[in-house]
């Protein structure tokens, strides 16, 4: 596959390789990341992730392989590049010593704006992350979902066009965890590019428009998560039926289903599909048999990757 500088990409990755050593890293990666999505990078540890981050925001070079970021090539021009992205690790980068405020005003120094400009961006930030009342708290005092939204918001003072988050929800409560998908949506609507890696399986599932499945340094699968999840068996939709003469009958529709009498229930395998869905209710509406209620199952993508790598992206997690 070979990628060229399409209009709207964001990210576009061509036969990307590193290795340490004799250790392979990464060995052909191609990738191309549209503007103003959510691209999530899944994989175990191991597996290249970091180092793909690393190679794109201009941390490291590779080994071969053609990079452009925001329409800059990494290695001609990276400061071109680092002036279009921001990077938010695993880890705070914030410093707890400082207030809320001053880390921002910190970053807004580091960027050069004067003083009226930045005063404008701090408060602008510090409300937009429901930060101004804890702003001239010390940050050792906040909460881990507090310092992950004032790390966020510290890689906004540049208005960057391109967000790279590390694990952004790592160690996070649910609650936290759904406030900064929220702001993940909120900056992608915005205009802005995010590039995911987490090992939140439901967190890549409900953010990304593409998932990439990254494994010993190879994309072994690219698309929406739910063409990922029809690339492996398994799924199926369970009619409930009110008595065993309507789950007869449908069972003799459906020979290749499951049927339970003790429950009244059939299934059905199906790819979860809009379309195959209503192929299957209009196939029972014509032979007049009458379905209670249904419910849609379809794998997740740690299933996909198990299917496709001989195993698991991590300990299988959910938010």
């Amino acid at each position: 596959m070979t990628t060229t500088n399409f209009p709207g990409a964001m990210v576009e990755v061509s036969g990307l390789r590193k290795a340490y050593r004799r250790q392979v890293v990464l060995d052909g990666v191609d990738l191309r990341v549209p503007e103003a999505t959510v691209f999530a990078l899944l994989g175990p540890n191991g597996a290249g992730k970091t180092t793909t981050v690393q190679i794109l925001s201009t941390l490291i070079r590779a080994d071969a392989g053609t990079v452009r970021v925001a329409g800059h090539d990494v290695t001609a021009e990276p400061d071109r590049v680092r002036a279009a992205i921001g990077v938010t690790g695993q880890f705070s980068a914030v410093d707890a010593l400082l207030t809320g405020a001053e880390n921002l005003r910190l970053m807004t120094d580091l960027r050069h704006l004067g003083r009226v400009e930045g005063r404008r961006v701090v408060d602008d930030l510090l409300a937009r992350f429901d930060l101004t009342e804890a702003a001239g708290k010390p940050v050792a005092a906040y909460s881990g979902g507090m310092k992950r939204r004032l790390d966020l918001a510290m890689t906004l003072v540049g208005r960057p066009r391109l967000i790279f988050l590390d694990e952004p929800t790592a160690g996070l409560d649910p609650r936290s965890r759904r406030a900064m998908w929220q702001i993940v949506r909120e900056l992608v609507a915005e205009g802005a590019t995010v590039f995911l890696t987490t090992q939140y399986l439901e967190e890549a599932d409900h953010l990304a428009d593409r998932v990439a499945l990254l494994d010993g340094g190879r994309l072994v699968a690219e698309g929406s998560p739910a063409e990922l999840k029809r690339l492996v068996p398994g799924g199926h939709v369970r009619l409930h039926f009110t008595d065993a003469a309507h789950l007869a009958a449908a069972a003799g529709l459906f020979p290749a289903a499951a049927r339970h009498d003790d429950d009244l229930t059939l299934r059905v395998p199906g790819d979860g599909s809009v379309s195959g869905v209503r192929a299957l209710l209009d196939r029972l509406d014509a032979a007049g048999v009458a379905v209670d209620s249904l419910s849609l199952h379809t794998p997740d993508l740690d299933d996909v990757f198990l299917a496709l790598t001989g195993h698991p992206t991590e300990e299988k997690v959910t938010a």
